[in-house]
């Protein structure tokens, strides 16, 4: 059976310097990898190369068996950053309605407004996302992010900016996503909200995984004292 999401032997280098470093996993539906690591660590690098973004220097990321960075790929494939990268001049649901006709959706007001009431910004859709506060921005991007029901959903810091109710709701939504049988990467320093959502947890150090195993039965107090001792 064919993994969803499966990288072997990952490299992405930039100058003499390898961002990410040999990195080989696989997610099967239903799975979400909860990867840890400090700021430089390659986390968001690894995360552009799963998304198609970027161009691995060698090595391979498939999507369903699909190489990376073909279009066939990428459509299956959402991904949420902790930078909004909207356009502010438009309204939210401008914003989703460009991005639901870019994947060609069959139902796009439809699909546009279930995104919208999932992140709970519905009631602020037809306002300039310049005009809205950095909360609901980051909430119209996640609608973004998933208004074509992507089977991979990368997450790069999703909960930065976000009030007790968007995170309560982009909690909601990865465990939905998750339940439907897509498979999710969550990048995050929240160690015990990480692995409260994993099948699997990652530490990355150095563009490499330092320690890789399914997160049933981990204890998140011990992990992290073996975190911080990992990353020092």
């Amino acid at each position: 059976m064919t993994a969803l999401v499966h990288a072997t032997a990952l490299v992405r280098t930039f100058g003499t310097r390898r961002a990410v470093d040999d990195l080989s996993f696989s997610l099967d539906a239903g799975d979400c990898l909860a990867l840890f690591g400090p700021n430089g660590a390659g986390k968001t690098t690894a995360l552009r190369l799963l998304a198609g973004l970027l161009k691995p220097s060698s090595g391979t990321a498939t999507i369903d068996g699909i190489a990376l960075p073909a279009t066939t790929a990428r459509v299956r494939v959402g991904l949420i950053s902790h930078r909004v990268m909207l356009y502010d001049a438009l309204t939210a649901r401008e914003n989703l309605r460009f991005t639901a006709a870019l994947y060609g959706l069959a139902a796009p007001e439809d699909a546009v407004q279930r995104a919208l009431e999932a992140l709970r910004v519905a009631d602020r859709a037809d306002v300039p996302v310049r005009a809205l506060s950095r909360g609901l921005q980051q909430r119209v991007a996640i609608a973004r992010a998933i208004v074509h029901t992507p089977d991979v959903l990368l997450c790069d810091e999703p909960y930065t900016g976000l009030d007790e109710q968007g995170g309560v709701a982009l909690t909601a939504l990865l465990r939905e996503r998750r339940e439907a049988g897509a498979a999710l990467i969550v990048v995050t320093h929240n160690l015990q909200e990480g692995l409260a959502l994993a099948t699997q947890a990652a530490i990355m150090r150095n563009g490499r995984f330092v320690r890789h195993e399914p997160s049933a039965g981990v204890d998140p107090l011990r992990y992290a004292a073996e975190y911080r001792d990992l990353v020092a």
